[in-house]
């Protein structure tokens, strides 16, 4: 069990993270920013709850699908590109100038 996972459950060994939630009338859940931050949790990434096989635990996982604005970028601009060089060649002209 992750410890982003134990510590959702209350089984976590770092008593010292955990804390109370409530949840919103629209059924949101803040999570503290030092677990956010610890477990690389950014606006926008996809998470999954996922109960365990007895029902006492809820699971939080971050999602393994790449969500992140980055990805979204780079399949927009995917095939927009002019230039007949490869990518050797283009990091081969700006390692040159350097």
């Amino acid at each position: 069990m992750g410890l982003l996972q134990s510590w959702l459950s209350g089984k976590s060994k770092h008593s010292k993270n955990k804390s109370k939630m409530k949840i919103t009338s629209k059924g949101q859940v803040t999570i503290p920013q030092d677990l956010r931050e610890r477990f690389g949790l950014l606006p926008n990434t996809e998470v999954e709850f996922v109960p365990t096989a007895d029902g006492r635990e809820l699971r939080l996982l971050k999602s393994a699908k790449s969500s992140g604005r980055g990805h979204a970028l780079v399949e927009r601009l995917r095939g927009r590109g002019t230039s007949k060089l490869s990518t050797d060649e283009l990091l081969k002209m700006t390692r040159s100038e350097a």
